[in-house]
């Protein structure tokens, strides 16, 4: 076994399934899975370990490699943290819209930390930041590009992982809601539960301003959900229906949520909290009680002066914060 094998053990160990806990509603049998319980404390870690795993099996990642990605959120931690335990070299591009405190630990933990601050021509920095990517892995000896947006091993981890946690405790399932943006979680973690659950509704959550499901293209605040390109990924999902939230709700979401069931959750769980809460609004509920599941991809402590913080949120989104507010907009 060769010392990154070795390596990619040891972090395979620090894995464990997350937990599923019942969240009370009015409507539905709800089930929160809740991947801020992963090693670094997000969904991404599925993936980035997954990525990280096959890369080094195939040889296209060794000791001398300088992983390049593009990302202002959870996917560059969990890529920061794994290729340092791996002794990889990693080098994170993101944007002004990275959360202060995910800034912070990057610039902590990594050697070289790009930031683009340039809007494309969509209103947002992706675009800036894949060229930056591209130049780098030019530039760079030995660079590898992950590509999160259209590696298929980033839908392989959810359907074996998340998936596959989902499809061992559940008996049976009615609908998942589920929050995009490069695609990797939809893809796989749809796949595996209409194999598991045939009857199951994939309910696809994006934000406004994202172009993934052919929406015009504007500035965003928030990271996490959405994208200013259609990730190649997302054609491999197997989706329902598909509901749009503005980033107001995302922040109403996260504060009901924790409100009512303790849960302090990031801004991409409380669109996708804020999304359920509005299909059901009107659901007749004569027929029986459906049971619905969505993933709390991160916890809240990284916006905690964003989503929580009243002053950023009359300023930067506007509208009011009051937690009692309804979270169907």
């Amino acid at each position: 076994m060769t010392a990154l094998a070795h390596r990619l053990d040891e972090i395979e160990r620090s894995f464990s399934p997350t937990p599923l806990v019942p969240v009370a509603d009015e409507k539905v049998d709800l089930h929160a899975k809740l991947e801020f319980c992963n090693p670094t404390g997000s969904s991404k870690d599925r993936s980035a370990f997954w990525i990280l795993k096959r890369a080094v099996e195939r040889g296209e990642i060794t000791s001398s490699t300088t992983v390049v990605e593009s990302s202002s959120g959870n996917f560059a931690i969990s890529m920061s943290s794994f290729c340092r335990a791996l002794g990889v070299e990693f080098v994170p591009v993101i944007d002004p819209n990275c959360n202060a405190a995910t800034e912070h630990y990057l610039r902590a933990a990594c050697d070289r930390v790009e930031k683009v601050t340039e809007r494309d021509s969509s209103g947002g920095f992706l675009l800036s930041r894949l060229a930056r990517v591209r130049e780098l892995e030019t530039a760079l000896p030995g660079a590898y590009w992950p590509n999160q947006y259209a590696n298929a091993d980033a839908a392989e981890a959810h359907f074996l992982l998340t998936g596959g946690e989902i499809a061992g405790t559940l008996g049976s399932l009615d609908y998942v809601f589920i929050g995009v943006s490069t695609g990797g979680t939809v893809a796989g973690l749809s796949q595996r539960l209409k194999k598991e659950f045939p009857q199951v509704k994939v309910v696809a959550v994006d934000t406004e301003g994202s172009v993934i499901f052919g929406r015009a293209p504007q500035a965003r605040k928030l990271p996490g959900l959405g994208s200013s390109i259609v990730p190649p990924l997302v054609a491999t999902a197997e989706i329902d229906d598909v509901v749009i939230v503005s980033e107001h709700e995302a922040v109403l979401g996260c504060r009901a949520l924790l409100r009512r069931s303790g849960l302090f959750t990031g801004g991409s769980t409380g669109s996708t909290y804020a999304a359920m809460q509005r299909y059901f609004a009107d659901r007749d509920n004569s027929a029986g009680r459906p049971s619905a599941l969505f993933l709390c991809a991160d916890r809240g402590t990284a916006y905690a002066e964003t989503v929580y913080n009243d002053t950023w949120v009359a300023e930067a989104l506007g509208g009011e914060t009051r937690t009692s507010a309804t979270v169907a907009g």
